[in-house]
């Protein structure tokens, strides 16, 4: 790998993290194009449609992890939000779906991976367009009631689908929390860091039996560290919900370019 592949993809890392904590939502729904697509354009490397969701996968367990660790150390004196039972039962759904998914992954085609994303693509475009629902919590988290088989239910499938392309699932589950579950907002964000870093636990592991890029996903994974961070301090100073629009019409792009090339 030489230096300016190295730059490449760090670049990449960067602007796909920058982008989901600037924006809020899952990065993977922005760095699956951006590593399948940029490095071919640029002529740096080409990366099967594999190679990418297991970048991704890296990507997205080590983004997770640091967000974790800065959450509970911004939360660490006051009462956590955190509902331990929803991360039971979902991060147990959402590891089981992960683990199959990442494994499946690698018996599947390249195009049927592409496919998968083309599928969360759209999914992704409508939810980002649906105003966000959940209001300030009404009880202490560890009090809230839910369906417990629906919850892991819906984190299962979230995990399989996520597994194969090498998401976390956050730009689903987040929905399926606030509208389905009923859970209220900041326990549903607190909640979901922790079930999408046990996601990406059962994703790496399924990925281990394919074949993983070690340097590109190296870099990629330093640029997200890097990027996830900017991304988060600068939306609270720029008007997210233009680059939100702007961003939604870049993953529709992206669905159609995928959707017209498998059809």
């Amino acid at each position: 790998m030489d230096g300016i592949a190295m730059i490449v993809m760090t670049a990449l890392g960067m602007l796909g993290s920058f982008l989901s904590g600037l924006l809020g939502i899952g990065g993977a729904i922005i760095n699956y194009p951006l590593l399948l697509y940029v490095p071919a354009w640029t002529g740096v490397a080409h990366y099967t449609a594999h190679e990418v969701s297991s970048i991704s996968m890296f990507q997205v367990f080590f983004s997770s992890l640091a967000g974790v660790w800065a959450y509970r150390k911004k939360n660490k004196n006051g009462p956590s939000p955190v509902n331990r039972e929803l991360v039971l039962y979902m991060g147990s759904g959402i590891l089981a779906g992960s683990l199959i998914g990442g494994f499946v992954s690698g018996l599947l085609r390249g195009d049927a991976i592409n496919l998968t994303y083309g599928i969360l693509a759209v999914i992704a475009v409508m939810l980002m367009l649906v105003p966000r629902g959940g209001g300030a919590d009404a009880e202490p988290a560890a009090e809230l009631r839910f369906p417990k088989a629906v919850a892991a239910g819906a984190a299962f499938a979230v995990g399989v689908v996520s597994g194969i392309v090498g998401a976390g699932g956050a730009f689903i589950l987040i929905p399926i929390m606030l509208t389905v579950l009923r859970i209220p907002l900041r326990t549903t964000i607190a909640s979901s860091l922790a079930i999408v870093m046990i996601s990406a636990i059962g994703g790496v592991v399924g990925k281990m039996a394919g074949d993983i890029p070690l340097w590109p996903t190296v870099f990629t994974v330093i640029g997200s560290l890097i990027g996830a961070s900017l991304g988060s301090r600068a939306s609270a100073l720029v008007n997210v919900k233009v680059l939100r629009r702007g961003l939604v019409l870049l993953i529709a792009a992206t669905a159609v370019k995928i959707w017209a090339s498998i059809l």
